[in-house]
């Protein structure tokens, strides 16, 4: 197990926040490659970044809800591709080890530099029950950082060999599948608005052999072996909160730019300079606002679930209220984005601005299924009390 990185004397966010200079200065040439740059990556490993959420009984930090927010929060201001990377990393790699043996999953995950990706589950792959594993094919997208780790992974529903769904702990059984880049076909067709960075390639694999202790159904409590408060939350709740909050870092970042240029330009279309017109200061005024209300809102239900989680008590209002808190959020940072760069005139068209990139990066992450409002629509029928179907929140 790889011990060489320290990480006692600065916290997470502390940790995010130094690198912020470097995201920086790479970001337009991370956004040309569609993919982080190797001093990028070498600096997130150096950092420990990969291992946020990762059981600590194999080299990780499990570090507390809030200050995983925080982190992606804090990479996503400086480059929304790394801060979404990682979050996409995190989450997919703990709570696949929190399921898996012990040994299968420090094999996997025992290194610092060692991240996951995979791209979303649909109805079209196949895995096959066979002894000692499952054969699995089929073809996935948006593997978010996968020309960045070794290992990537897909999920489906399990078959047995007659073709009849298989069937484990009384449902139907359905696994994320863990397998080396190496054993897959990469297909080349990132080309996309925003979070080019992230070099979310499609990735087939056909008739892999996948062993059982790569296997895991990662949210099922039957096979789950570690029970602290990061993984009693579950995939989906973890995936919401930190794209909440990388969401709310582009949102930051352009937001600021807009309070500089306020600070420094005369619009063509008004008389007055911006710093003294007092349409823009009022617009300012809500958008912060707007901005730091949303941040609360998650911070506040990130701290309740996690708390609740640790002493045993978390229930599906917490759960929900969490889920409120993340779509929620996602939606008013968008809001604050496109507002940003509407006040930024034609200068927000300019490649060599301030605007432009994150614009787009802004954009492309609002697309998500975290920030559609389906979500808001099922809280509000638990409000009610209307018949609800709850799954994974």
């Amino acid at each position: 197990m790889d011990t060489r990185v320290k990480t006692a004397a600065e916290s997470a966010p502390e940790r995010a926040r130094a690198l912020q200079p470097l995201l920086d200065e790479h970001g337009a040439e991370m956004d040309r490659r569609r993919e982080l740059t190797p001093e990028v990556v070498e600096a997130l490993v150096d950092r420990d970044m990969l291992r946020l959420l990762l059981p600590k009984n194999l080299g990780g930090q499990e570090i507390h809800l809030l200050e995983y927010c925080k982190t992606t929060e804090a990479l996503a201001w400086a480059d929304a591709s790394v801060g979404w990377f990682i979050n996409q990393s995190n989450v997919s790699s703990a709570t696949s080890a929190a399921a898996m043996p012990h040994a299968a999953a420090a094999l996997v995950f025992g290194n610092a530099s060692e991240g996951l990706a995979w791209g979303a589950r649909h109805s079209k792959s196949k895995a096959i029950r066979v002894e000692g594993g499952y054969r699995l094919s089929g073809t996935w997208s948006f593997a978010s950082g996968g020309r960045h780790t070794r290992w990537l992974g897909a999920h489906s529903a399990v078959q047995n060999p007659d073709g009849a769904p298989h069937v484990r702990y009384g449902r139907a059984d359905d696994r994320s599948f863990l397998f080396l880049r190496s054993d897959a076909a990469i297909t080349d067709d990132w080309h996309v608005l925003g979070l080019r960075g992230t070099g979310s390639d499609t990735y087939t694999v056909e008739d892999l052999f996948v062993p059982d202790d790569r296997a895991p159904a990662r949210d099922a409590q039957d096979e789950r072996r570690e029970n602290g408060p990061i993984y009693t939350i579950m995939s989906t709740l973890l995936y919401a909160s930190g794209f909440c909050g990388v969401t709310l870092g582009i949102a930051r970042r352009l937001f600021e730019s807009y309070v500089e240029l306020a600070r420094g330009r005369h619009s063509r279309a008004s008389a007055n300079a911006m710093a003294v017109n007092n349409a823009v200061q009022r617009e300012i005024g809500l958008l912060e606002a707007k901005l730091s209300a949303a941040r609360a809102f998650l911070h506040e239900a990130a701290g309740e679930v996690y708390e609740a989680a640790a002493a045993g008590k978390l229930d599906v209002n917490l759960r929900l209220r969490l889920r409120l808190a993340t779509t929620y959020g996602m939606n008013e940072a968008t809001d604050v984005a496109i507002a940003s760069y509407r006040a930024a005139g034609t200068l927000a068209m300019m490649n060599s601005g301030p605007f432009e990139r994150r614009f787009r990066d802004a954009m492309s992450a609002s697309q998500h299924l975290q920030a559609m409002m389906p979500h808001i629509e099922m809280v509000g029928r638990h409000i009610i009390g209307t018949d609800n179907v709850i799954q994974h929140i």
